[in-house]
Parts: structure tokens; C-alpha cells; sequence
């Protein structure tokens, strides 16, 4: 590995100048940052081996600033399993949880599929083990009109697990992180959806069009080269469904997923 595992990252100060966050209820919290789409890294403890100031049940949330609400153990502890959450929550990563295991046995860093091991740096020894999840927002979507395609957009992504902003108003705020935003209003007020898409940077923009007339909606639209017209793959798609299915395996081939 290109990065040694067992060396904590800088300690960023918290939110309280440099100690840990005070106490508060993990789950209340988690559900604040799922519900303002904040990614996070749950940390319990699943076994702990005395001397050690943790017990199983423990938890935290580890912040992608750094940043760790609840116990799992002394600033020993601490700073190691800060420094495996951050890893985590790096977009490199292909794997979203780990056991982390802080041991006095361990010598050099180790890692394997699924464990991460390092050693124990204070003196009190202790072993423990951390189960380490990292909680990612679900990718979102945002679907204009109110049509059978654009419902069917809708219900595809909630069944891939996206989340899916869907609305019939073109003035409708398009949120920063939105991955993919397809138009499918036909020929009502598309335009100002499409600007909007385009300005905010949004990865993916289609348009619900034939060639033609996206190409006659595009011209007045600063940046229309980068919308997909006709949005979706050339699989032959007729229904609703098939438009809605073809569109998304158009979003997922592309990469653009967050």
C-alpha cells in the first residue's frame, strides 16, 4: 500500500477548539446528517478487552471534517479511528466498512480484507475492535414534468436507491450535489430547467426530446452541447418504463453517479 495505515491523519480541531464533540444522541444525530445528505462514518465498538475506557455498544460518528461526536475510547483510540473513518469516506474507496482493530499485539500496520489492524499507542494496552460504516448520501436526481416518463424516471430511481427530486415548477431549486436532472416536460418550459442544470455544474442533463426538436431547444440554450438528446441508451425503448430504464443505464454508464 502507497499509504501507511497506522499513522492517524492531523488531528483537525473539533467543533469545540479541539476536543471532542460534548455527548449527544448518536442516532438523533446520524438521522440529522442523512437528512441533510452530510456523509459520516458510524463507529461501534464491538469488542473491547480490558484495560480499555470503551465497552462494546460504544459509538461515534465520525465527520468528514474530521470532527468526532460520541465514545468509543480515549484519545488513544481517538485519533486512530478518526483517521481510518476519514479514510473511508474518501471517494477512492471502494469499500464502505471495515473492522478496525487497535491491539498492543499488533507490530506493523497490517491490512486485509475487511481489517484493518494497528497497534495499540499507549501505554495502558487494551485491545479493541471497532466496526467502522461509512453512511453516504444516496445519489440525487431531479425530474421536471409531470408526464408518464418522468413518473417512471421517478419510481426507477427510488427502486435503484437514488433519491428523487421530482417537480413540475421550471423555477424549482436544483441542489447542489444533484447528479443527474432530466427534463421530461415536452416542450413546456424546458428551457429554464436545462439553464439551471447546466449552471449549477450538474454531471448529467438530459432532455425527453427527438433529435430535431432538441436540437431547436438547444440553440437557445448557453452550454446545450453538453445535454444528452434523446436522453437514455439506444435500447429500443418504447413505454414509459423502458424510456425511464434507458435513461438511467445512460446515467450509470457514464460514470457520473456520486
Amino acid at each position: 500500500m502507497s499509504e501507511f495505515i497506522g499513522m492517524p491523519a492531523p488531528r483537525r480541531r473539533d467543533r469545540t477548539g479541539g476536543a471532542p464533540a460534548p455527548p449527544r444522541d448518536v442516532r438523533e444525530r446520524a438521522a440529522e446528517l442523512r437528512s441533510g445528505r452530510e456523509p459520516y462514518v458510524l463507529a461501534t465498538v464491538v469488542r473491547a478487552q480490558r484495560p480499555t475506557s470503551a465497552k462494546a455498544g460504544d459509538r461515534a460518528l465520525v465527520l468528514a471534517d474530521g470532527t468526532v461526536e460520541g465514545f468509543v475510547g480515549g484519545h488513544c483510540a481517538l485519533d486512530t479511528v478518526r483517521a481510518q473513518g476519514l479514510r473511508l469516506l474518501e471517494p477512492r474507496r471502494t469499500g464502505h466498512s471495515t473492522l478496525l482493530r487497535i491491539t498492543p499485539e499488533e507490530g506493523e500496520p497490517r491490512e486485509e480484507e475487511g481489517l484493518v489492524a494497528v497497534g495499540q499507542p499507549c501505554l495502558s494496552g487494551g485491545t479493541l475492535e471497532i466496526f467502522l460504516e461509512a453512511v453516504l448520501p444516496p445519489v440525487l436526481v431531479h425530474v421536471y414534468g409531470d408526464g408518464p416518463i418522468a413518473r417512471a424516471f421517478a419510481e426507477v430511481g427510488r427502486a435503484l436507491g437514488y433519491q428523487v427530486e421530482a417537480s413540475a415548477d421550471p423555477w424549482a431549486a436544483i441542489a447542489a450535489d444533484t447528479t443527474a436532472v432530466l427534463v421530461a416536460s415536452h416542450g413546456v418550459s424546458e428551457e429554464p430547467v436545462l439553464r439551471a442544470a447546466l449552471a449549477a455544474g450538474v454531471p448529467y442533463v438530459g432532455l425527453i426530446a427527438s433529435r430535431r426538436r432538441g436540437a431547436g431547444v438547444l440553440a437557445g440554450v448557453d452550454g446545450g452541447d453538453r445535454v444528452r438528446v434523446p436522453a437514455g441508451l439506444d435500447i429500443g425503448a418504447r413505454t414509459p418504463g423502458e424510456v425511464a430504464v434507458s435513461v438511467h443505464a445512460e446515467i450509470i454508464q457514464l460514470g457520473v453517479r456520486s
